[in-house]
């Protein structure tokens, strides 16, 4: 005899488990534990946390007071990246950061970061540690001219800058030498300098090397935005009215 067929659909012949022919809807399907879906879930966390820390917005760990009061010392700052792949290019008053452009930190000691901080820092969930990037604040861009005699004011293009910003007792321009300057920033290239002027080694203090103090734009990371910590510290860093007087562009 053969082997008997039954058919799996509903019909004539019935169920062979006795249930009802209206009760044809599939059971649903069982739900993983979260436990199966915890490392996808992570996975997925990690990859969006290093598209964002490459394309969106990366932190920053501030390690000196070279921006004072703008910036204070461990303060975490967050970075704009993706305006630059709009052809947005470095304004003057903006805070960046950006690639140490010819040794400026050689004889300044770096933290040796471990394993954990190289893996956070690296998918963004962490300011960057033990890498060479420096943070001011934009003065000259291309075709400028920024000068400084005596204490100040700072000029640029010969309008002087009301700075606000600058250091509380510290004056606009520093006595010494290499504090006294007058130089035209060539395309391509930014002066820097930062908000602590009698504490800062930033453009006026390197015009020997390959760029003459200047930081090419493609060593620009990008915009500093916000300080996102400590939440005491929080605040936004917009362009100072001063660099938005009229005619200050002028020779460029």
């Amino acid at each position: 005899m053969g082997d008997m067929v039954v058919d799996a659909r509903s019909g004539a012949d019935g169920k062979e488990d006795g249930s009802s022919e209206d009760s044809g809807a599939a059971a649903p399907k069982r739900r993983r534990p979260f436990w199966v879906e915890l490392p996808f879930l992570v996975v997925i966390a990690l990859v969006l946390a290093f598209l964002i820390k490459t394309f969106l917005l990366q932190a920053f760990l501030i390690p000196s007071g070279s921006m004072q009061n703008t910036l204070q010392e461990n303060d975490r700052v967050l970075v704009d990246k993706l305006t630059p792949w709009f052809g947005s290019e470095p304004a003057r008053g903006e805070v960046v950061v950006f690639r140490d452009p010819a040794d400026w930190l050689a004889n300044l000691p770096a933290e040796e970061p471990n394993a954990a901080q190289r893996f956070l820092g690296f998918i963004g969930l962490m300011p960057a540690v033990g890498e060479k990037h420096l943070i001011k604040r934009v003065i000259g861009v291309a075709g400028d001219t920024v000068e400084c005699k005596g204490d100040g004011p700072l000029k640029v293009n010969g309008k002087p800058l009301t700075e606000p910003y600058v250091y509380p007792g510290n004056t606009a321009c520093s006595p010494d030498p290499a504090g006294q300057f007058k130089v035209t920033v060539p395309a391509g290239h930014l002066w820097v300098m930062g908000d602590h002027r009698q504490a800062s080694l930033d453009s006026r203090y390197h015009r020997d090397d390959a760029h003459g103090g200047m930081v090419p734009q493609a060593d620009v990371v990008g915009r500093a935005v916000v300080v996102a910590w400590p939440v005491p510290h929080w605040s936004t860093l917009p362009v100072p009215e001063t660099f938005e007087q009229p005619g200050l562009g002028a020779t460029r």
